[in-house]
């Protein structure tokens, strides 16, 4: 039998010193951030504690997991770097160290496959170095965002130059990016609506590139920025992939880019299952402590059955992008699944904690306000289930059967 959940030694050491480094490194600076609010009082120190940690990182070879060696990366693939990546998210600023973060890691992997030389020596190599960052700007206010096809900012083409004119909004980093991965309508009547669109490479700032504001969400202003494009001219050389493959692009860049979402997700419902078992553990209330509770139990039995069912959904997903199988349907449903898992094992470590875990004195209401983003960022649960659905009629006109929409399993 080819399945196996055992770790290699090597990855086994991998993963422990990631944590460890996380635990003993990360952790105890990203507390010091928070209890000396150096963010907001000072910028100067703020910025070197986090550099700090990067050089740490780096010197650690914890850097890049996501990205080949030749660009200083580690070389893991999909099903490694879930080790790395569900350890990292144990802390918020851990991906961010490690520089395997959304966006900048979807955007890694989109210019190493679709970039020319002269493009990933411009804009990848610093990306790679950390010494810049970026964003990907295809999300509009006047369209659905889960439907690309139906994009308006317009790519004129004039001599040797591009004119674009739009509007995008919910633009994640843009504030502080140095470059964007910018998808807009090229094409006026293809074929195919997925042939429509082209990506570019902007580099910030730009004439013809306004951020109008960031935009407030339910967990702050954490840099999603609205942006108005205005005659932004881009030389011919900037058009990243060809005309018309702009869909293609953001498909190829979204896929493995909602599965690292999902193995951050894992860490992060990891740790409030973690927290609702210790308060359930020391918190005495009507003749018994909660873990004694059947009500407590059941919440805890049901989080933990969730996280072992997304875990096994990842695992299996990243399996079959390493070899190089279709896994379209697999990250869909481990996308939903997980999401959702995430903002259910939250809300009931809140409820065991009480009053205290709807406080900001422990980190539960931050991170239920940052999960409730997960289940529309990189495609909608209606979305997903719509192509899901699709998928297991098509699997089931095509074979007589649903197996292979089931995720194709010996079983």
């Amino acid at each position: 039998m080819a399945i196996d959940f055992t770790l290699s030694p090597e990855l086994d050491e991998l993963r422990l010193r990631v944590r460890a480094f996380v635990d003993g490194t990360v952790r105890p600076a990203e507390q010091r951030i928070e209890r000396e609010s150096l963010a907001e009082r000072d910028r100067k120190g703020y910025v070197e504690a986090l550099i700090g940690l990067r050089k740490a990182a780096q010197e650690n070879a914890i850097w890049l997991p996501h990205m080949p060696a030749e660009w200083g990366g580690m070389g893991l693939g999909h099903v490694e770097l879930a080790m790395v990546q569900a350890e990292a998210a144990k802390s918020s600023y851990g991906p961010w160290v490690f520089n395997c973060q959304a966006p900048d890691e979807g955007n890694m992997h989109t210019l190493l496959h679709w970039g020319t030389d002269e493009q990933k020596e411009t804009y990848l190599r610093p990306l790679c170095a950390g010494t810049v960052s970026s964003c990907f700007a295809m999300t509009e206010p006047e369209v659905a965002g889960s439907d690309p096809t139906l994009i308006r900012t317009l790519a004129v083409p004039d001599g040797d130059e591009w004119v674009v004119n739009g509007h995008k909004w919910f633009i994640s980093n843009a504030h502080r990016a140095g470059f964007a991965i910018l998808v807009a309508r090229t094409e006026d009547d293809p074929d195919l609506p997925q042939a429509a669109n082209s990506a570019f490479i902007v580099e910030l700032p730009a004439d013809g590139w306004v951020e109008v504001r960031q935009i407030e969400t339910m967990h702050g202003g954490t840099g999603h920025s609205e942006i108005r494009i205005e005659d932004l001219r881009l030389p011919t050389s900037r058009m990243l992939g060809g005309r018309g493959q702009g869909h293609l692009l953001g498909q190829y860049r979204l896929g493995p880019a909602r599965l690292a979402h999902c193995m951050r997700w894992i860490a992060q419902a990891e740790t409030a299952l973690d927290m609702m078992v210790d308060r359930s553990l020391h918190r005495f209330s009507h003749g018994s402590l909660l873990a004694e509770k059947q009500g407590i139990q059941w919440m805890i039995a049901d989080s933990s059955m969730e996280l072992y069912q997304a875990k096994l959904m990842v695992l299996h997903a990243a399996h079959k992008i390493d070899r190089g199988q279709d896994f379209k349907s697999e990250v869909s449903m481990a996308k939903h699944f997980v999401a959702n898992m995430l903002n259910r094992v939250i809300d009931r470590s809140i409820q065991v904690h009480g009053a205290l875990g709807y406080s900001t004195d422990t980190p539960l209401a931050h991170m239920f306000q940052h999960a409730r983003w997960a289940r529309f960022a990189d495609g909608a649960d209606e979305v997903h289930q719509m192509r899901i659905a699709e998928r297991t009629i098509a699997a089931y006109r095509d074979h007589g059967s649903t197996r292979t929409a089931t995720g194709d399993l010996p079983i």
